[in-house]
């Protein structure tokens, strides 16, 4: 009967809008920093395990337990804390650092060996309740049950994930624990329970004690020990309290605000057309009416000028037969003809039609405050300062620090790290030889977005990563053809990237006044 209540509770929990499936990617991106720790012990001539339970890196060398793992060695000095890990060959010692027993916590830290490890972020907050969670760890019954001997325990095997829910956070055995779902068997001790996004919620320890028949429930140490028990002893972890959010959730809220964004940039083109149309309707309604005047007030003074100009020269010619007009006939003729020569020339220079469309067009001008041949400038080059903007972003365990930087229209960071250009895109594809990540850093100009996708890779893919990077060697600013060579060379490590990063960080940049120095966040 318990067994059937835990299934129905399972059941709801997959059924509740509020549950957030966890992502593979995330939960193997932790798994790299999930070690089995083996309690050594020897006959003088061979090494033979007594004992092993699971721990996870919180720094490259520090591994966290629980206090119970250890115990054995901490109470005989012929045996030694050896350190397996999930991939490669190479193993290692650890001596203790710092052992609470009051909430079952062990810090130990790596003597023996070159082993470096891949931290694991810790959960800035719990999750509510029946919140999907993963064990990940080292169960001895899986051992068993794949046949494994004494050898192959020293050997590296990837830890084994499991998948429950979160039950509650309540106090037991006098300190902070969490009740969840995620099945964990002897071996699994010390190892990490992670939230949706791989991220720590706590320390698994112990069971509930079942006879069979009631539902199983197991007990992890909170973050809300783990986090005071780190810093006490001088360790300050990644912490992310940020939401725990599907590469898929990032990328759909993406779509939706382009098209949020299309949506209101069709409707301001509407409005402006409108607007636009009123404006050119009111302009040669006035234009009309002004030019139906000039040409009215023209012509009927043209009309007056030949009415002078026929008047003057019928006096001319009563002069001309006059005895002694001469005079009076001399000018009359110039009035005559100053007069027709006005005429026509009001006739001609009277606004024609086409008028109306030239004073509409100055008129709409006017009012937008348009003036021909000036140059628009958009601060596409200088230096950049970029924020992060956490609705567009998904961040489990990366640093969201500001990032400045000096951009140049040739791609050019900090006058010495040159972009590439491939499809548009100006590209740096970053490949550490201290982290086990690839970082794809993107600019664009155009909108002054700033993008850091980060894939958190196994040890043979960034082995992969690095030869590929060791093939080329980046061509310096201001070479011919700089860009585009450098987006050639890179699209070797792309290809060996998965199709979905683990991690997608969105800032929006802003440009400042030039700095002595820029960060130098994005350079290789």
């Amino acid at each position: 009967m318990g067994r059937l209540i835990s299934i129905l509770a399972c059941l709801l929990a997959l059924l509740s809008p509020q549950a957030a499936l966890a992502d593979a990617a995330d939960i193997d991106a932790a798994a790299r920093g999930v070690v089995r720790v083996v309690i050594v012990g020897t006959d003088g001539r061979e090494v033979y395990p007594v004992s092993h339970g699971s721990g996870f890196a919180v720094s490259p060398t520090q591994i966290v337990t629980n206090a119970h793992v250890i115990r054995e060695a901490l109470q005989d000095d012929t045996l030694r804390i050896g350190i397996v890990p999930s991939e490669g060959d190479e193993a290692a010692y650890a001596r203790p650092v710092s052992v609470s027993p009051r909430n079952d916590l062990a810090l130990i830290e790596i003597s023996e060996g070159s082993l470096r490890l891949a931290p694991l972020t810790i959960s800035g907050s719990l999750v509510g309740d029946m919140g999907e969670v993963s064990a990940v760890g080292y169960p001895m019954n899986v051992d068993r049950a794949q046949g494994l001997d004494i050898g192959d325990i020293f050997r590296a095997q990837p830890p084994v994930k499991s998948r429950g829910f979160l039950s509650g956070a309540r106090p037991s055995r006098q300190f902070d624990t969490i009740l969840h779902t995620a099945p964990i068997a002897r071996g699994n001790s010390g190892g990490p329970l992670l939230d949706s996004c791989g991220r720590v919620l706590g320390v698994n320890s112990f069971g509930a004690d079942s006879d069979g028949s009631d539902a199983e429930f197991y007990f992890a140490v909170s973050i809300r020990e783990l986090i005071p028990f780190l810093r006490e002893n001088g360790i300050e972890p990644s912490v992310n309290a940020l939401p725990c959010r599907s590469i898929d959730e990032v990328e759909a809220s993406e779509r939706a605000r382009i098209e949020q964004q299309r949506a209101d940039a069709r409707e301001r083109i509407e409005a402006r057309e409108a607007e636009l149309r009123e404006r050119r309707a009111r302009a040669q309604l006035e234009a009309q009416l002004a030019v139906q005047a000039e040409r009215e007030n023209a012509m009927a003074l043209a009309l007056i000028f030949l009415l002078v100009a026929i008047g003057a020269a019928y006096m001319a010619e009563q002069a001309r037969k006059n005895e002694g007009g001469e005079r009076r006939m001399a000018i009359a003729l110039f009035v005559a003809i100053a007069g027709l020569a006005g005429a026509v020339a009001l006739w001609l220079i009277r606004p024609g039609l086409d008028e109306i469309d030239r004073r509409v067009e100055a008129a709409i001008k006017a009012e937008q405050g348009e003036t021909p041949d000036q140059p628009q400038s958009s601060a596409r080059e200088g230096t950049m300062l970029c924020t992060l903007v956490p609705d567009r972003s998904r961040v489990t365990g990366a640093r969201t620090d500001d990032v400045e930087f000096d951009w140049a229209a040739d791609g050019c960071v900090n006058t010495r790290t040159q972009y590439g250009l491939n499809s548009g895109e100006w590209t740096r594809v970053l490949v550490p030889d201290d982290e086990e990540v690839v970082s794809i850093n993107r600019y664009d100009p155009e909108t002054r977005t700033y993008l850091t996708e980060r894939y958190l890779l196994g040890r043979a893919a960034m082995s992969q990563a690095r030869e590929a990077r060791a093939n080329y060697e980046p061509p310096q600013c201001s070479v011919s053809d700089a860009a585009q060579t450098l987006g050639e060379q890179q699209s070797s490590i792309i290809s060996l990237l998965p199709a979905r990063p683990n991690e997608r960080l969105v800032y929006s940049c802003e440009p400042r006044e030039r700095t002595a120095g820029a960060l130098a966040g994005t350079d290789e």
